[in-house]
């Protein structure tokens, strides 16, 4: 039985199996009582000399058959660094931590990054077994490096297909199978070009973007038209204050109150990729809206409720930051005045003249700062030019 140390053992391993482990990860494998990993990788150690049990399909499967085991010596088997985009964090999250200690072997992006001569802190490093190839799209800018572990052949594929749809067709793209064992393959190909047909699992694909695409600005305030809309959309320079107003910071989650196409949201989320967003619609066509321009611009971290503020119940964490562009009212101020924890911020937009004096009164009672914005856009005017203006928003920033 185990003693008070960790029972459990997270073993990187590599597909040079037992050549890439070290000293203290082929000890934990001498010393186990069992040995828990997926097939491929206990193929890779065919001499264990305890019991050896696959971890099932879908992964949540073996969670609580490990923890079962609890007080036994186990080592689980776990591809290249198990904590980073790896099995590790699920498992340690379930888990205190003396119970656990872990032995990392080279991740693959490590190893993708050393084959192609890349700086790897330079690199995007995705994860795209279970997401879709569009989780790429913000990082589609010439000269970008890229590497993304994928399912299989046919989603590598689909990457670099992916890719070339969105104007990025002459991008350098390195397909790497196997990578630091026997099987290890390297190819490269252009990304609109690429037609390999005997892709073997484990991939990896590396990108260097290059084409004349659409490119995803890192500033606050996209153009418009990266957007489906129905013209329900806080428009680019309005947005890019409300943004700034609103002030994304690290991990922290946004209410987006009457979405729309889910601009807002989405420009929160694009801000940092620990950032989550909730947005509330009523209508359920633009729901769905601000579910696909979401999809499409590769935020994969917008949770969308139908449903009209503030009768929706919604039971999710609550919220850093609140935005309402639409279903302005003194009952959903209310409402979010008397739920939401102290220190929240919230900025609300109004542009007509009751929510403008609704917002002026919350000013006048609650602080915070008022601010009025007037836009004019150069427009034709017989054969001259003059400006046309847009309708007044008046924006209230403050802590609840």
């Amino acid at each position: 039985m185990a003693g008070k140390g960790p029972w459990l053992t997270i073993v990187g391993i590599g597909e040079d199996g037992p050549a890439g482990l070290s000293t203290a990860s082929r000890a934990a494998i001498d010393a186990a009582e069992i040995v828990i990993g997926a097939p491929r990788h206990l193929a890779l150690l065919p001499d264990i000399a305890c019991p050896v049990e696959a971890w099932p399909v879908p992964f949540a499967a073996g969670i609580a058959p490990l923890l079962a085991r609890r007080g036994r010596r186990v080592v689980m088997l776990a591809s290249g660094d198990p904590f980073w985009f790896g099995a590790g964090s699920v498992i340690a999250r379930h888990l205190s931590p003396h119970e656990w200690t872990a032995h990392p072997a080279p991740s693959t992006f490590a190893l993708a990054a050393a084959r192609c001569g890349w700086p790897l802190e330079d690199v995007i490093c995705l994860g795209l077994h279970a997401a879709p190839c569009a989780r790429i799209r913000p990082h589609l800018a010439p000269g970008v490096r890229v590497v993304a572990l994928v399912r299989d052949g046919d989603a590598a594929r689909t990457l670099a297909a992916y890719v070339a749809a969105q104007g990025f067709g002459k991008s350098a793209v390195t397909i790497l199978e196997a990578l630091g064992g026997p099987r290890q393959r390297i190819r490269h190909a252009r990304a609109a070009t690429l037609d390999f047909t005997d892709i073997a699992h484990p991939v990896a694909v590396a990108v260097e973007v290059a084409g004349t695409g659409a490119v995803v600005t890192v500033a606050q305030g996209i153009a418009d038209d990266w957007f489906d809309h129905d013209g329900q959309i806080t428009k680019r320079p309005v947005r890019a204050l409300a943004l700034s107003a609103l002030a994304p910071r690290h991990g922290e989650t946004l209410w987006d109150i009457g979405t729309g196409s889910g601009s807002i949201a989405i420009e929160w989320l694009l801000a940092h990729p620990s950032t989550r967003a909730v947005a509330f619609e009523r209508d359920p066509v633009r729901a769905a809206r601000a579910r696909a321009n979401a999809a499409a611009l590769g935020v994969g971290r917008l949770t969308v409720v139908a449903g009209e503020a503030p009768a929706i119940v919604y039971d999710g964490p609550a919220p850093q930051a609140v935005f309402v562009g639409g279903g302005l009212s003194a009952a959903l101020l209310d409402h979010l005045s008397a739920t939401l924890p102290a220190g929240t911020r919230i900025v609300a937009h109004a542009v007509t003249l009751e929510s403008e004096m609704l917002l002026a009164q919350w000013h006048a009672t609650h602080g915070g700062d008022l601010l009025r914005i007037d836009l004019a856009e150069a427009q034709p005017l017989g054969t001259r030019r003059g400006w046309r203006a847009a309708y007044p928003v008046v924006q209230w920033r403050a802590v609840l």
